[in-house]
């Protein structure tokens, strides 16, 4: 299957390929021309004409948008994005790594319905598990029982509605599924002599995962890293919806969205406010991307 692929790209004109990637990079190419061009120049000119107003260009829309004045205020939205990406992204990895591991090498009942069982959470939109969730986290979850004239508080009241801890659980949860089903298949295909030899060694299961499976499956968690980082730094449904109007903890994504004012008074500042907000993601893909290609084709062929 990578060979095909592989030979079906060779194929290809490389003039063709820069056609394909000048047109697919135009459009963000004029935002970041746009992004150092005033209120004026961008209203009066497009982004073509930039060569022409030379002193229209300048780093002011980018320091207005980093102000901690309601103007821009982004840089408290990205500590906010910090403080949910971060935790969205470790925990489900560091989870999910264990789970895999069990499911794939460690023999329990009810393994396979327990692992199809997991996978079949992917199938549910998120969309659906919001409102309930929010419910969660500012009232808890209690059941009755109308003949005992009893309730039993399955999950008491964390107060976590309006605040940053409710977005990154969200994620995580969201997460779990997909990143369990992702480590699975690479894990399960590791050289099953590899793990013999480590139990004739007397390795346990914590020392077999910790020293193998750890460094070996380091592809696929890079690759989920990225998938999940970018999910989570990009959100703004799920973010929306748990912090509401708490704008204090409110991330990067939502700033951006309420930064061109009231009837679009600002909304010059909305093309600065994405590079700033994309630049970090594009730094954690060029560090991780050595694995990207690795991690999503691992556990798609065997041999």
């Amino acid at each position: 299957m990578t060979a095909r692929l592989y030979k079906f790209l060779q194929g290809i004109p490389t003039g063709l390929l820069w056609v394909f990637v000048v047109i697919w990079t135009l459009p963000t190419f004029s935002l970041f021309v746009n992004s150092f061009r005033s209120k004026n120049a961008q209203t009066a000119r497009g982004w073509w004409a930039f060569p022409e107003d030379d002193a229209a260009l300048g780093l002011g829309n980018y320091s207005d948008v980093l102000a901690s004045t309601s103007a821009g205020g982004l840089k408290q939205g990205l500590v906010n994005s910090f403080a949910i990406a971060v935790p969205a992204t470790i925990i489900p990895i560091a989870i999910a790594a264990f789970a895999a591991y069990g499911f794939a090498w460690m023999d329990f009942r009810f393994r396979k319905g327990l692992f199809i069982a997991t996978v079949s959470l992917l199938a549910i939109p998120s969309q659906v598990a919001l409102i309930p969730l929010l419910q969660t986290y500012s009232g808890g979850a209690h059941f009755t029982i109308p003949w005992l004239e009893k309730t039993i508080t399955i999950i008491p009241d964390m107060s976590l509605a309006g605040t940053t801890t409710a977005v990154w659980l969200t994620h995580t949860a969201f997460a779990m599924p997909f990143a369990i089903f992702l480590l699975h298949n690479y894990i399960s295909q590791l050289p099953k002599d590899l793990f013999e030899s480590a139990r004739i060694d007397g390795a346990d299961h914590f020392t077999i995962f910790w020293k193998l499976v750890v460094p070996l499956s380091i592809p696929v968690l890079a690759a989920f890293a990225i998938f999940q980082f970018l999910w989570t730094w990009n959100d703004y449904l799920i973010a929306l919806t748990m912090i509401g109007a708490n704008g204090a903890n409110h991330p990067a994504t939502i700033k951006i969205a309420s930064m061109a004012g009231q009837f679009g008074a600002r909304e010059h500042l909305l093309s600065a406010g994405a590079f700033v907000q994309a630049a970090v993601p594009l730094m954690v893909f060029f560090l991780l991307q050595r694995f990207f290609v690795r991690g999503l084709l691992a556990g798609s062929v065997k041999g």
